[in-house]
Formats: structure tokens, C-alpha cells, sequence
């Protein structure tokens, strides 16, 4: 995951958390991505408590393997949200990754074999504050859009409950709040958390053989989701409670787009994919142009690409050199 102490600066000005507020004019956000899936594809990805608790795991587990950093998320139980902030390969191929992942968890456990083989993924660029805190918000509504019983923060398979939490000094004026309106983990305005359990038995918990650098807190079979999700920046996106509860309440599935629980599919960069292509043809034909490919092996180096970055059927067909009227139907 990428160090936020040692890109602090950079994450600032892509997120924009010093810019001067304008009154009326948004602030240019970059790097900031909302992937979905598609939640019409399947019926469930998550079938009890189990695999939810799987998939936040499942989380941790692959997040570590990208410089990315997670600012929010919310798993249903037959699609999922991440927003997040990296180069869109590296956030492209997590996303990628957590559904292969999850798609083995079901077959190991369900016997439902490459069942999200084919799941569409889709994406939004975040391009200004205004759409990023919508977005936020936007995905930990998930839950009560959808009409489950319960509100944002009491819904245990999202972010929500990292975010905009009592701080110290009104814990301090108002000692009951840490009795009744804060978390379990919450306690005092930080984070308190009672697992003590052995670097070896969490390995084990979270399905990994990978060496863990530091202790992982833990709320029960939970890593907590503090862990993974970068809430601080978060907090310094919505600046202030009345902020976040603004955006919370104003949000609306057409503001991102959405349709269905699915949004908009947009095409990397004709520069970035061109690159991609190269890469591709180097591995699997060992030539670096596709000129001299074949037609049958264009339709391969297509379809590799269409699995690796999920780029739109047109701008597939024009870089791998094919008719897109031609090979639509067999993407």
C-alpha cells in the first residue's frame, strides 16, 4: 500500500486538502477511482456473516500487494464499492485481484467454480471535491438505499463507522458518549482494540501464508478496518461533521451516475493502453508489435487486455488493430 507519511504531500495536492475554498468553484481532485461491480451479474458474492467477514479480510490481504490506498468501501451481498486513490493500473489490478480472490472463496467453499470469471467491473474517474464527497457517501449508503434495515454507520460490512468519530474533548465534556453512542473499538476519541492473537493464528484467520512486518489488530475474526482504510484523509476531505453530514444527506444515485448499482464504463488512456499492449505482446508472443500478429492471435492479445484492465470493447478493437463490429460479439 502506498506510504501516506512519505507521499503526504503529493496525496495533499491530489486530494486537494490544501486548496483555497472558492465559494462556488469545485477543487480538482486526481488519482481517485470508483470501481464497482456489477450487481446484476450474480446473485450473491457473499452468502452468510462468513464470507462477509472473509471479504473484509480479503481486503487487507490484497491491498498489501498494490501502492494504493483505500478511502472507502462497502461490500453487498451481491456487488461491490471501493473508491479509491492510486494509478489506475495499480487500482485496476486490485480490483481485478479481490474478485479472482473472491471467486476462489466461493468455489472452495460454496463449490460454485469461476463463478465471477466473467463479472463486469466498472469504474468513474473522481476529477473534484465535490464529486469525491459524494462518491464517499454514495458508497456507505449503499445499505439503506438498498433498503436493509439499519443506517450507514450501523451497517458492519462498510467504512462507515471509521469516519467522524467523537473526538477526545467531547468524550472528555460528555464522559456517557463512550457508554452508549461510540463503537466497540472507539473509546476516548482512539481506537482500542483487545485481540492479542499470535502472528501465526491471524495468518491463519485471514487465509495467508504472507509474512505480516507489523501485529494486526483484530475485533474478533475481524482485522479492523482501520487497518486498510486510509478514514484520516477521509475526515480531511469532509474537513468538518456538518461537511460530512451535508454530503451524507444530499448524495443521490444520479449524482455518480449510477444505474442498477453499476456505473458508467470509461476507457483508460489511448497512451496508457498502448503501453499495456506492448507489455502484453512481449509476454505471451515475444514480438513487441502486433503487426505481425495473426488475426486469431489480435482476438488473444484482445481478450488478455480486456481481463487485465477492463478497458471499453472499441478502444480494445482500434489498439489491437479489428473491426469492432467484427469482434464485438466475441469479447
Amino acid at each position: 500500500m502506498i506510504d501516506i507519511n512519505g507521499l503526504q504531500q503529493q496525496i495533499a495536492v491530489d486530494l486537494g486538502l490544501n486548496a483555497p475554498f472558492v465559494k462556488g468553484q469545485n477543487i480538482p481532485v486526481r488519482n481517485c477511482w470508483h470501481f464497482s461491480t456489477d450487481g446484476k451479474y450474480v446473485d450473491f458474492i457473499f452468502f452468510d456473516e462468513d464470507d462477509f467477514i472473509d471479504g473484509m479480510n480479503r481486503i487487507y490481504v490484497v491491498s498489501r500487494s498494490y501502492d494504493i490506498l483505500i478511502l472507502a468501501f462497502c461490500l453487498m451481498d451481491n456487488h461491490v464499492h471501493f473508491l479509491l486513490y492510486g494509478d489506475f493500473i495499480q487500482c485496476n489490478r486490485f480490483m481485478h485481484e479481490y474478485v479472482r480472490r473472491s471467486s476462489m472463496h466461493i468455489s472452495q467453499r460454496h463449490g460454485e467454480r469461476h463463478k465471477l470469471n466473467n463479472l463486469p467491473i466498472d469504474y468513474q474517474v473522481i476529477d473534484n471535491d465535490a464529486y469525491l464527497k459524494t462518491a464517499i457517501c454514495y458508497i456507505i449508503k449503499n445499505p439503506s438505499q438498498a433498503g436493509l434495515p439499519c443506517t450507514a454507520y450501523d451497517y458492519p460490512w462498510s467504512s462507515c463507522s471509521l469516519y467522524m468519530r467523537a473526538t477526545a474533548a467531547l468524550m472528555q465534556n460528555y464522559p456517557l458518549v463512550t457508554q452508549w453512542t461510540a463503537p466497540v473499538w472507539a473509546q476516548n476519541g482512539v481506537f482500542v482494540l483487545e485481540s492479542n492473537l499470535s502472528y501465526r493464528n491471524v495468518r491463519e484467520l485471514i487465509k495467508t501464508n504472507e509474512q505480516l512486518e507489523k501485529p494486526v489488530n483484530m475485533v474478533g475474526r475481524l482485522i479492523f478496518p482501520g487497518e486498510y482504510v486510509a478514514w484520516p484523509l477521509v475526515n480531511a476531505i469532509f474537513k468538518t461533521h456538518k461537511s460530512f453530514n451535508y454530503f451524507m444527506s444530499v448524495s443521490r444515485d444520479s449524482d455518480v451516475e449510477s444505474s442498477g448499482g453499476a456505473i458508467s464504463r470509461l476507457s483508460i488512456p489511448d497512451h496508457q493502453m498502448r503501453q499495456n499492449k506492448v507489455a502484453v505482446c512481449k509476454e505471451i508472443f515475444g514480438v513487441e508489435s502486433a503487426r505481425t500478429l495473426s488475426t486469431s492471435q489480435r482476438l488473444k492479445l484482445m481478450r488478455v487486455l480486456k481481463h487485465r484492465y477492463d478497458s471499453s470493447p472499441k478502444q480494445l478493437a482500434r489498439i489491437c488493430g479489428l473491426s469492432y463490429d467484427e469482434v464485438k460479439d466475441m469479447m
